[in-house]
């Protein structure tokens, strides 16, 4: 029951926030190269991840299992943008968009979980 994970909208829209979080995050100051960017990419790369290793695994319950870390993931990043703005890194019109399409991420995942029922 392998999926064809590049066709999962999901996983698109999880490479897109990966992206601009990497973008965003080439502002940042050098001292934080190893602090708030590193985490921030790290979790933006993990959603993708997660979503492209669980589509080939062998069983609903391993892909569910991958959804569910690629999910923690995206809350962890949301929280991470919230951070960088209240530490002035992004303007909140940068860290407020990002909010949204990590929310539609988050939604798109638990839709996603849902339907691969226990």
């Amino acid at each position: 029951m392998k999926h064809r994970f590049k066709e999962l909208k999901v996983w698109q829209k999880a490479m897109e926030a990966a992206q601009l979080t990497y973008e965003q995050c080439a502002g940042f100051p050098g001292d934080e190269r190893f602090g708030l960017t590193s985490q921030m990419r790290r979790a933006a790369v993990s959603i993708p991840s997660n979503i492209a290793e669980g589509a080939g695994r062998n069983s609903r319950l391993e892909f569910r299992q991958f959804l569910a870390i690629a999910t923690g993931s995206a809350y962890e990043l949301e929280t991470q943008f919230l951070l960088a703005q209240t530490i002035g890194y992004v303007s909140a019109d940068s860290a407020q968009a990002m909010s949204q399409r990590l929310d539609e991420l988050q939604r798109m995942l638990y839709g996603l979980h849902q339907s691969l029922g226990d």
